[in-house]
C-alpha cells in the first residue's frame, strides 16, 4: 500500500488512517482531497493557509526548518572508491592484445573475412540454383 499525503499538512497519511473529504458544492480539479487528522481537514474549511500554521511541512519549508539534518547526512555520506573488478566478457590480456593490434593490420582482417562471407553465400547461391 502506498502513503498518500495530507491536502493541508504535507505530512504522510499511512494506510487505514486519515480522513478523505469530497467537495460537492464546487467541481474541482481535485474530486477527494485526503487528510491526515480532523484538525487538518476543520482548518482546510475554515480556509486557514498552511503555510502560517506552524506544525505544516508548508510553514517549515517556508521558514527552512529541519534542513540541518539533511546537511549532517550530506556531508557524512562515503565516496565510493573505483575498485578493480574482474570483467565479465574476455580477460584483461585479450583486450590489451586487441588494442596492440594496428590499424592497417585490423582492416585487412576485416576485408578477408568479408570476403570469406561473400564466397560462402556465392556458394550457397549456387547450391540452391542446382
Amino acid at each position: 500500500m502506498k502513503k498518500e499525503i495530507c491536502s493541508f499538512s504535507g505530512l504522510p497519511i499511512h494506510p487505514g488512517h486519515g480522513k478523505r473529504y469530497v467537495p460537492s458544492m464546487v467541481i474541482s480539479t481535485k474530486p477527494v482531497l485526503p487528510f491526515g487528522t480532523a484538525k487538518a481537514c476543520t482548518l482546510f474549511l475554515k480556509k486557514r493557509n498552511p503555510r502560517k500554521i506552524r506544525w505544516t511541512v508548508g510553514y517549515r519549508r517556508m521558514m527552512k526548518k529541519g534542513n540541518q539534518e539533511e546537511m549532517q547526512r550530506r556531508r557524512a555520506k562515503k565516496i565510493m572508491k573505483n575498485a578493480n573488478r574482474a570483467y565479465t566478457g574476455p580477460d584483461v590480456e585479450t583486450i590489451q592484445n586487441r588494442r596492440a593490434v594496428k590499424p592497417a593490420d585490423r582492416k585487412a582482417a576485416w576485408s578477408a573475412a568479408l570476403a570469406e562471407v561473400k564466397d560462402r553465400k556465392a556458394k550457397a547461391k549456387k547450391a540452391g540454383k542446382k
